[in-house]
């Protein structure tokens, strides 16, 4: 820690610089280091490697569940950091990515970060264009002068590459305690797509509500069943296991029903080849219209578009159901008959409904938007009934855990 005077804003401060480190990093797989700084990854370079995908590429670099955790009596935090921000051609730019500052747990600031580089994407052609941009920083002040634990939640919805951490007091790490660790796997809406601030996607609520350490390997797009997320989540150390399973097969329109049963005991053996008596909860889809009944592929509503809307469409017959094409419906019925077949064996095998996270009902009330994905409202909704229905009373994990 190197203590640098500074006049920011016409106050005289003395800085104290902490280097970025693993030990202050919590929720990334691994940090790699670049020319600025240092880049979290929630996919460890190896499974990187095994595909070619660019969706999954940017998804899993943007630091859902991602912060950096220490303890001090700091009570002015900054953190420069470069951020890598999608727009749309043609559609209006994107909110900057929102920065979380929770002391001691409860939330004490938010901000963004001016600047950064810009990711166009070309809906139409699938075409991409990076610009650079400068480093930015966002700041925190007013924080109380006390010993406190500080988290700094990275935004969940853009890459952000980690510069440099100043406080006006030294900083630790802090104690990892005694917390269950939760590692979760899902598609966009566990990422957090649409929630209002990286501590508040369902997945973090869920967890600051079950009192325990989130690792969200939500990725936007991409549950597909890949052989290498199933090695991630085999790898990497949890106390409590959850897979929610389906949107991405049906939108990205990826298997038929002859594969799809196949992968899923594969994914699931591969996760119990590192975790053979975790609590594992498979977690079917949540009410969305469009894909109930209809097969994808899922496309962008181009009349919408025109209007400088997204909002998305099912273009599949619902006929081909017969030829195997997958629908919310079919995925909820095999993902409970394939947890009740396993589960004979597997006692801490769980199954939970998407329908009660979010139903037909909740859609009446809270509608999805763009179709597709839930708002910030329904992330709270969403986080409060997986925290009740799993991490509480008779739910699966306290059950399993008090078992």
């Amino acid at each position: 820690m190197t203590p640098v005077p500074s006049n920011r804003g016409g106050v005289i401060n003395t800085w104290i610089t902490t280097p970025l480190t693993a030990e202050l990093v919590r929720g990334a797989a691994e940090l790699e280091r670049t020319e600025h700084g240092l880049r979290p990854h929630r996919l460890p370079a190896w499974a990187r490697a095994q595909t070619p995908d660019p969706q999954l590429a940017m998804v899993e670099a943007q630091p859902s569940g991602v912060r950096i955790t220490f303890r001090t009596r700091a009570t002015a935090v900054e953190l420069d950091t470069l951020a890598t921000r999608r727009t749309y051609a043609g559609l209006p730019p994107r909110p900057h990515g929102v920065y979380d500052l929770l002391v001691d747990g409860r939330l004490a600031g938010q901000g963004s970060v001016p600047g950064g580089a810009t990711l166009t994407i070309d809906m139409a052609t699938g075409s991409t264009e990076h610009r650079p941009g400068a480093v930015g920083t966002v700041s925190f002040t007013g924080l109380p002068d006390t010993d406190k634990d500080v988290e700094i939640w990275l935004p969940h919805n853009e890459a952000t590459e980690l510069v440099a951490l100043r406080t006006d007091a030294p900083v630790a790490p802090a104690a990892r305690g005694d917390r269950p660790v939760w590692l979760h796997h899902g598609s966009s809406i566990s990422h957090g797509s649409d929630a209002a601030s990286p501590s508040t996607t369902w997945p973090a609520l869920a967890a600051a509500k079950g009192g325990v350490e989130l690792i969200n390997l939500g990725l936007g797009g991409s549950a597909l069943l890949d052989p290498f997320t199933a090695r991630t989540l085999r790898d990497t150390p949890a106390d409590l296991i959850s897979v929610k399973i389906g949107i991405n097969l049906v939108n990205a329109d990826l298997l038929r029903l002859r594969a799809f049963i196949p992968a899923v005991h594969g994914f699931l053996d591969t996760i119990r080849e590192g975790h053979p008596h975790t609590p594992l909860l498979v977690a079917s889809p949540i009410y969305c219209p469009i894909h109930e009944d209809t097969p994808g592929p899922g496309a962008f509503d181009l009349d919408a578009l025109r209007e400088g809307q997204v909002k998305f469409v099912a273009t599949g017959d619902p006929a081909e159901r017969a030829a195997g094409k997958l629908t919310l419906r079919v995925i909820r019925d095999e993902l409970a008959r394939i947890v009740t077949q396993r589960a004979a064996g597997d006692p801490h095998l769980h199954h939970l409904n998407g329908l009660d996270l979010y139903g037909e009902a909740d859609f009446a009330e809270l509608p999805l938007p763009d179709r597709l994905h839930p708002d910030a409202a329904t992330h709270r909704l969403m986080g409060d009934r997986f925290a009740k229905l799993v991490f509480a009373g008779d739910g699966a994990f306290a059950a399993d855990r008090n078992a």
